[in-house]
Parts: structure tokens; C-alpha cells; sequence
């Protein structure tokens, strides 16, 4: 058993094509103050999230949405 964050669990469920869960996780990394979640905005891995309204709303919560 390892530790796997909520941030690398958004990664992989994004990958694997889970929107649902992936934005589920990336909720859950932006409330634990996940630092890599700084990079959502260019990691390719999010492509297919960026249209979601969650996602968008994620990005204005952290004010990445300019």
C-alpha cells in the first residue's frame, strides 16, 4: 500500500478518461492545498477537463482563469 495523492488520482483518472472522478479529486487536492495543483492549467493530461464548468470554476477559485 502506498500513499497516492488526490492530485496524482486526478491525473490518472483524467487519463484513464473518468471526468467525473477526475474533477471529484481535483476538488479534493485544491481543499488539501495540493501544490502541484498549480500546474492544472497547463498539464496536457487536464485537456479533456477544460471545458467543464467544475474545472473553469476550479481555475477562477485559485485565480488561474486569465
Amino acid at each position: 500500500r502506498r500513499f497516492v495523492s488526490q492530485y496524482d488520482s486526478a491525473l490518472i483518472y483524467a487519463g484513464l478518461g473518468q471526468k467525473d472522478q477526475a474533477l471529484q479529486r481535483l476538488q479534493k487536492a485544491y481543499e488539501e492545498r495540493s501544490l502541484p495543483l498549480v500546474f492544472i492549467k497547463v498539464i496536457p493530461a487536464f485537456d479533456p477537463l477544460r471545458s467543464d464548468p467544475r474545472f473553469i470554476a476550479l481555475l477562477k477559485k485559485m485565480h488561474l482563469d486569465k
